[in-house]
């Protein structure tokens, strides 16, 4: 598969509104809309006091502000050019990588876009609270240009450039605009912020690393019986949950699923070449 093809698994499977970005749209739509029902232009709603991010000392920070100010905007054109930031690069992400992989990648860098704010924050000063999607959506932007990097953008509907040029040109500027702006308004240090926790999330990924993985095997340790001591003279001691049945070779339509399984949960990235090669021989089977 060619980076300048999309997701396209046994000649199916890309969407145009994959799971978690329809669900990030409808979520995001509605607190819009439901702040500005209740509360018109008042900015120091309830709402924003309790979940937009605020400064570590102002008093008013709480850690679940790291999530929940991803999901508020300050204004129609601030949500606009977020969602379809999102839709656009966000897509052929999820389709290739997975919807769970792609739900990661969107909270670690909106977190991260936020810890890294804070932290300027605390080292200018300021005290004003912070909004939108935008350190994710830049995240997301990074991880297109890294994972389809010849893809043609044209930037304003005019100039063709290819994706990785596109990124580095928005990250300079995010740059620039942070160093000598800082009073802007914006938060181009979140932008930068989401940028870098991805750049560390796909570097991670890349040399087979699995958040989910280190996940299963600490919660194991947590739940796994003690190991069995060897009484003295070292005779074997036999583990009461040590495993007796042999295991049932598995059928075509059962490593079927279990492939299935897998690209629903990774992403056809995911795959291994042996499992690739399957799905290759069972499509022409069929």
């Amino acid at each position: 598969m060619s980076f300048q093809d999309p997701y396209n698994p046994m000649g199916g499977g890309f969407t145009y509104m994959p799971p978690v970005i329809k669900n990030l749209l409808i979520i995001n739509v509605i607190v819009f809309l439901l702040t500005y029902i209740l509360f018109g232009e008042n900015s120091n709603n309830f709402l924003t006091v309790y979940f937009a991010l605020w400064p570590l000392d102002s008093g008013l920070f709480m850690p679940w502000q790291l999530v929940t100010y991803m999901f508020m905007h300050g204004g129609f054109f601030h949500i606009l050019f977020n969602m379809i930031g999102l839709w656009m690069f966000g897509v052929e992400l999820e389709n290739y990588w997975g919807s769970k992989r792609f739900l990661t990648y969107y909270m670690v860098t909106g977190i991260g876009a936020g810890v890294l704010h804070l932290g300027i924050q605390m080292l200018e000063g300021s005290g004003a609270p912070t909004v939108g999607a935008s350190g994710s959506v830049y995240g997301i932007l990074l991880a297109f240009g890294m994972m389809f990097p010849n893809r043609i953008i044209f930037v304003s509907l005019l100039i063709p450039m290819p994706a990785k040029y596109f990124v580095l040109i928005y990250g300079g500027i995010e740059l620039f605009s942070g160093l000598t702006r800082a009073n802007s308004g914006i938060a181009h240090f979140a932008h930068l912020g989401g940028m870098i926790f991805g750049f560390i999330m796909i570097k991670y990924w890349q040399k087979g690393g699995d958040f989910g993985r280190l996940w299963k095997k600490f919660t194991n340790s947590l739940n796994s019986p003690p190991a069995a001591k060897a009484p003295p003279g070292g005779a074997k001691v036999y583990d009461f949950y040590e495993e007796t049945k042999t295991a049932k070779p598995q059928t075509e339509s059962q490593r079927l699923d279990e492939i299935l399984d897998k690209i629903a949960d990774k992403g056809y990235a995911g795959l291994t070449a042996e499992e690739k090669d399957f799905l290759f021989t069972y499509s022409k089977k069929k």
